[in-house]
């Protein structure tokens, strides 16, 4: 496309470039002898002075070198043809003493000016009476000297200002993303919040008729003759469904019901083995690996609710891996606080679901009534802690749950004063 190709052009030519060109087409319009030793290395020192930049290999320090190394060659060569020591060529070798500087630090940048002087002063043993030093030597090696440290400076500047500006940029973006998580956190507080209050009335409506269903179901079931198969079945399952119902209402109750957490002293190896043998009871055949960290000592946490947490989180685990498939649970000592990982190698989660998970009501399972994960999130979040899914389609999923360990921050050992 035109726009396309114009914007391609702009971005290799900069104006810095069109001045490069200005400058060494006036030089190579006033060149002193016209000859081809002139005009071939001066024309070379044009190329490379535009092309550098170009080159996506200058950015590695070898390349620079390199550049800077065949200007100073070049120099040398032009200043060789163009009168040696007394040749009005010699601003030249500011070329390699500049870019130096604006590459490396002060001992690089004098590193190289040395060489570059050192080059210029090889002249000076094709002094002769006939012809001699006819220029102000000492000045022409003071200005490449103090052009050299000046450009140092300037670029370290520029350097130390661009690295702040870079950390300015990181802390922004971490403070953002801490802002979104902190929103996010606050917005499912708020539909959990409200959704609590509208479950707990709800349940406690719902609790009453099928109370009186449930009664009237065993009544009936009781009073029918025995002939009467179909209404005896019917009323059977007129009470199974009642207390599937029932069963669900338990679930909304606990979810809307305020959480009173027991913080005592336990052992987070018991309550996670705990856990995974009511799942290995429930789920015959599950292949489920230990992996705790010894150095985990017993800290405050509420043992019968933090079950409920691995319970469900190792469930899930194992019903979203695929048949055979492990389930690893890993466990990590911080310096304040107590990771612990539910790692499978199941379908993984739909990257357009990893933001819903934790909402009450949302479920991909066709059974599901999407409370387990919001309560999971709940208890969680009480504790103080933290939550966090991994997950990559077709490869499986980790869940990451942090809880405040007290009792590791309050035995870290102090510096000494």
């Amino acid at each position: 496309m035109p726009g396309t190709a114009s914007n391609r052009w702009a971005s290799l030519i900069r104006p810095h470039d069109l001045l490069w060109v200005a400058v060494f087409a006036a030089a190579l319009a006033t060149t002193e002898y016209g000859d081809a030793f002139e005009i071939v290395p001066l024309a070379a020192l044009g190329v490379a002075q535009i092309l550098e930049p170009k080159i996506p290999t200058t950015q590695t320090k070898r390349s620079r070198v390199f550049w800077i190394v065949l200007k100073i060659v070049l120099s040398f060569v032009l200043i060789g043809f163009g009168g040696g020591i007394n040749s009005r060529y010699w601003p030249a070798l500011l070329l390699p003493v500049v870019s130096a500087a604006t590459t490396f630090g002060f001992l690089g940048t004098m590193t190289f000016t040395v060489l570059t002087c050192g080059a210029y002063l090889i002249y000076l043993a094709f002094v002769t009476t006939a012809k001699p030093v006819t220029v102000d030597l000492e000045l022409r090696v003071l200005c490449l000297v103090v052009t050299g440290n000046l450009a140092n400076t300037l670029a370290q500047e520029l350097r130390e200002q661009s690295e702040r500006q870079r950390r300015t940029a990181e802390q922004l973006a971490e403070a953002n993303e801490r802002l979104q998580e902190a929103e996010k956190a606050a917005r499912r507080a708020d539909r959990l919040a409200a959704l609590g209050q509208l479950s707990a009335g709800l349940a406690h409506e719902l609790r009453n008729p099928l109370g009186t269903i449930k009664a009237s179901a065993e009544l009936l079931q009781r009073n029918v003759s025995s002939e009467n198969e179909v209404a005896r079945e019917m009323a059977g399952f007129i009470g199974s469904e009642v207390d599937r119902t029932n069963s669900l209402v338990t679930r909304f109750l606990q979810f809307a019901r305020p959480l009173q957490l027991r913080r005592d002293k336990a052992d987070l190896t018991q309550t996670l083995d705990r856990a995974i043998a009511q799942v290995e009871r429930e789920a015959k055949g599950a292949a489920i690996y230990k992996n705790y960290e010894p150095e985990i000592a017993p800290f405050p946490f509420d043992a019968e609710l933090m079950e409920r947490v691995f319970y469900n989180l190792i469930l899930n685990a194992v019903q979203a891996s695929p048949p055979g498939g492990a389930v690893s649970v890993k466990t990590r000592q911080g310096d304040d606080c107590v990771e612990i990982s539910v790692i499978d190698r199941g379908s993984g989660i739909d990257p357009a679901n990893r933001d819903s998970i934790f909402n009450p009501f949302f479920t991909t399972k066709p059974e599901g009534v999407g409370l387990g994960l919001a309560i999971v999130f709940k208890i969680v979040d009480e504790h103080g802690g933290k939550i966090t899914v991994e997950s990559e389609p077709g490869k499986g999923s980790i869940f990451h749950v942090v809880l405040p360990n007290t009792a590791a921050a309050s035995s870290a050992p102090t510096g000494s004063a």
